[in-house]
Formats: structure tokens, sequence, C-alpha cells
């Protein structure tokens, strides 16, 4: 009997021009295939956390991730600085023009 295949679901978000983490892109199977390949290829971290999915996939591109998000993807990005031996304000500094 063939088990039936997982839905896979991704969710960008873009932080650093913005005051707060915003979606920046969204989507199921190929697309979130062609989301989640296209992040590991340019070196993004890529996580893999259903709950946080979960409510973040209730967000519409371009819409700001809401207070009660704060915590889980600081946690996140916190993780993301550390794997990258960033601060928070150097993404800030790394693309302002010289």
């Amino acid at each position: 009997m063939k088990k039936p295949r997982q839905m896979l679901e991704a969710v960008a978000l873009e932080y650093g021009r913005f005051k707060t983490p915003r979606v920046s892109a969204r989507g199921r199977d190929e697309v979130a295939r062609q989301l989640v390949d296209a992040a590991r290829r340019q070196g993004i971290y890529v996580a893999e956390d259903p709950q946080l999915l979960a409510l973040l996939s209730r967000l519409e591109v371009g819409e700001d991730i809401p207070p009660e998000l704060y915590t889980a993807v600081a946690v996140i990005l916190s993780w993301v600085y550390w794997l990258k031996g960033m601060k928070p304000g150097d993404e800030k500094r790394n693309s302002a023009a010289p």
C-alpha cells in the first residue's frame, strides 16, 4: 500500500530592511521545494518548525509577523546570527552601499 505523499509547505521571512520580520514568500509543494532549494543554495538557514510554520502560513506575503510570534521568530533569528557569527544590526551594515 502506497503511503500518502506529505504536502510540503514553506514560508520565507525577511528581516533587516524592515522594523519587523515579514513574510517575503510562501508556497506549497513544488513552490515550497523551490523556495527551500533556493534558500539553501544562497546559504540561508532553513528552520523546520511545524508549529511556527502553521502560524506563519496564515500570513500573506508582505505582511509583518504579529507580536505574538516575535519570541518564536527571535529564537530562530538568534540561532541564525550565531551560526553566521553575526550580531543584530550586522545585516544592516552588510547591506549598506559603500
